[in-house]
């Protein structure tokens, strides 16, 4: 029989579907304010609407593995301290640079290039993440967020008029652009982790069944 999946692999794919649907939506709303006056309450409605879908994702997900059995080797609980002290290592980094771009664009009197320079952030921060939990679609995120941010400062213009109406056209490429990245992350992680808690149950069917078979 193959490995056993455990409970800790699958909410470790839930719990990245969360943090794509919550900071998709915030990038969002940084495409919403772009629109100045323009804000539609359809533009919201969609927003939100697929917020709940991921968020809905997750729930099932996580909820779907709550039988399943947890690490017990010294192997694999070594292994989730390890993807965990990683993980907020990663996170604090990005953080951190995050901030620091944050401080020097106002000292510089440059606040508009936070949103490019944040999105670059981002985007990096998905390639240790990607070789720390071996997931391929983050290698892909990462690319598309760097890419976003690079095509956006380089050659997209920073206001755009329109009907005698301005709008930030920057924050509405990297707002949505970035959202929809993040989004489509998040649904292609779960159906990966849809995949593998069907994997899970089928090998718990098929372990509970041999037991049955040993008993009798």
């Amino acid at each position: 029989m193959n490995r056993m999946i455990t409970k800790n692999e699958v909410h470790g794919i839930a719990y990245g579907i969360f943090f794509m649907a919550f900071f998709g939506t915030l990038w969002a709303g940084i495409g919403i304010g772009g629109l100045q006056d323009w804000v539609s309450p359809w533009f919201i409605s969609i927003v939100l609407l697929v917020g709940i879908i991921l968020m809905i994702c997750f729930a099932t997900l996580f909820y779907g593995a709550r039988n399943l059995s947890k690490p017990v080797s010294e192997r694999d609980v070594r292994m989730r301290k390890r993807l965990g002290k990683w993980f907020g290592i990663i996170s604090s980094m990005e953080g951190i640079f995050i901030g620091l771009a944050s401080i020097i664009c106002n000292a510089l009197n440059h606040f508009e290039y936070f949103f490019p320079v944040m999105a670059l952030i981002v985007g990096i921060h998905f390639f240790p993440l990607a070789k720390l939990f071996r997931v391929r679609i983050h290698y892909i995120a990462g690319g598309l967020l760097c890419l976003l941010s690079v095509i956006t400062l380089l050659f997209i213009p920073e206001y755009y008029q329109f009907a005698n109406h301005q709008i930030l056209l920057w924050w509405i490429v990297l707002g949505f652009g970035s959202a929809v990245t993040l989004w489509g992350t998040g649904f292609a992680l779960w159906w990966m982790g849809h995949r593998l808690l069907r994997n899970a149950l089928n090998q718990k069917y098929i372990l509970n069944q041999s037991l049955e078979d040993r008993e009798g």
